[in-house]
């Protein structure tokens, strides 16, 4: 397991934090402390014997070292004057569903003055300067997204700034008994189930929001051993509605036994009923009341602000996303993934569609954006991206058809390297392609 360290900065009351750019790869948008991790190189540097690094291993203080002066351009060698004690406060390994997994030590580092950094923009969208209290607070207004040992930091922090002992900030959960479950986002409780989905992705997020009324989106556990995990920890919340964004399998799988077990309706389009129905039997849903949703509905309300549906077909015809009024967050369904790519064809998918989608999506500019698969999002970067991604496909495709190719060719060309076991997928997002291609022809 690689190693991995993060510098949490702090003056009398206030804590040093940055927000990370939206466009980075690893957690995009999230409000973070300056590290990275402990490359090799970190244990063959020398370093100066110093009161402040006593009982300290060397190698971690080395990479601290390195990346507080990468991120924040900031020696800590070359400022021991200013720095009152290095103390490590709390130790975070890694989810065992992340298939990347770090063990990260966090360090405290108090100082005697307040230091203006001068932060690397490349990595950090913002820096400030913060009282412990505010920090937790903006967190539990949903302002900012943080991973799970961030928040735990906050509240310890919180609670008190120079806290001595070294606490445990990994994820409590028991893997063996029940769904895991994180908020970076306050308000939007994530579970993940492992589902019936597509690789690389092998779990289906599942959402509980609301004030009063809670709403549990798109529970879909792969088998009656992950329905029992998740029902373990829904035990700890209320449920009083599920909530389907379409009609794909591994969104709904089991949704109609929690809903029976609740004895709650479930919430959806009229067009992702129809097509269940089609799939799975008419009596898919027997015995169940049912509330249809469209365009500008209220769902329910999160931290005070209603939350509104929005129609947002192209993967699948029926789809429909979620969002507070305030744009603060925007549940997007399968619109995108932070985990592999989505899959456009017939007869549900519509590539036009999902391309107005995608751009009905990037106007509203909501601050964050929540797939069904992977982890929350800062800003609508990835949006633009997978559209730009899309256009450029499509181009590409153009090109070949103009010079007489067939699919099959189009594919060896496009997706050079695929999995052969997402060949029929990839073909049906071709052939969407073409159709989008033919229609603006005539």
């Amino acid at each position: 397991m690689r190693e991995s360290v993060s510098a949490i900065f702090v003056f009398e009351d206030e804590v040093f934090s940055i927000q990370r750019q939206n466009y980075l790869s690893v957690f995009p948008g999230y409000c973070a402390f300056p590290g990275g991790k402990v490359d090799k190189e970190d244990s063959n540097v020398a370093l100066v014997s110093h009161d402040l690094f006593a009982d300290k291993e060397s190698y971690q203080l080395n990479a601290l070292f390195r990346e507080v002066s990468e991120e924040l351009n900031f020696d800590v060698l070359a400022n021991l004057n200013r720095i009152v004690s290095i103390d490590m406060i709390g130790i975070a390994i890694t989810p065992e569903f992340n298939p990347y997994r770090f063990k990260n030590f966090y360090f405290r580092i108090t100082l005697n003055e307040k230091v203006s950094f001068v932060v690397d923009e490349g990595e950090a969208k913002s820096a400030r300067w913060s009282k412990a209290h505010e920090l937790l607070e903006r967190y539990e207004r949903a302002e900012i997204l943080a991973v799970p040992p961030a928040v735990k930091l906050f509240k310890a922090l919180d609670r008190d700034i120079q806290f001595s002992h070294s606490i445990d900030l990994s994820l409590e959960h028991d893997p063996a008994t029940e769904t895991p479950m994180i908020e970076s986002l306050y308000g939007v409780k994530q579970f993940l189930p492992l589902s019936h989905t597509f690789p690389p992705a092998n779990r289906t997020n599942c959402f509980l929001i609301g004030d009063k009324h809670s709403v549990l989106i798109d529970p879909s556990p792969k088998d009656e051993i992950e329905l029992a995990k998740l029902k373990n920890h829904l035990s700890k919340f209320q449920v009083n509605e599920i909530f389907l964004t379409h009609h794909h399998p591994d969104h709904h799988e089991h949704s109609v036994e929690l809903a029976k077990f609740y004895d709650v309706k479930i919430g959806l389009s009229l067009d992702t009923h129809t097509r269940i129905l089609s799939k799975h039997g008419q009596d898919y849903f027997q015995n169940l009341e049912l509330n249809y949703y469209k365009e500008g509905d209220i769902l329910t309300q999160s931290l005070g602000q209603d939350v509104l549906v929005y129609e947002v077909p192209g993967h699948d015809e029926g789809q429909l996303a979620l969002a507070p009024r305030n744009l603060n967050w925007f549940i997007v369904g399968d619109l995108i993934q932070s985990v592999g790519t989505v899959v456009i064809g017939a007869p549900e998918g519509d590539m036009s569609k999902y391309f107005n989608s995608l751009e009905k999506v990037i106007k509203l500019a909501p601050r964050f954006v929540i797939p069904s698969h992977g982890i929350a999002l800062g800003g609508v970067h990835k949006l633009k991206m997978t559209l730009k991604h899309r256009k450029m496909r499509e181009e590409k495709i153009r090109s070949l058809l103009e010079h007489s190719h067939t699919n099959e060719e189009i594919l060896d060309i496009i997706y050079e390297g695929l999995d052969k076991r997402l060949t029929p997928y990839a073909l049906k997002t071709i052939e969407a392609h073409i159709v989008k291609i033919k229609s603006e022809l005539t």
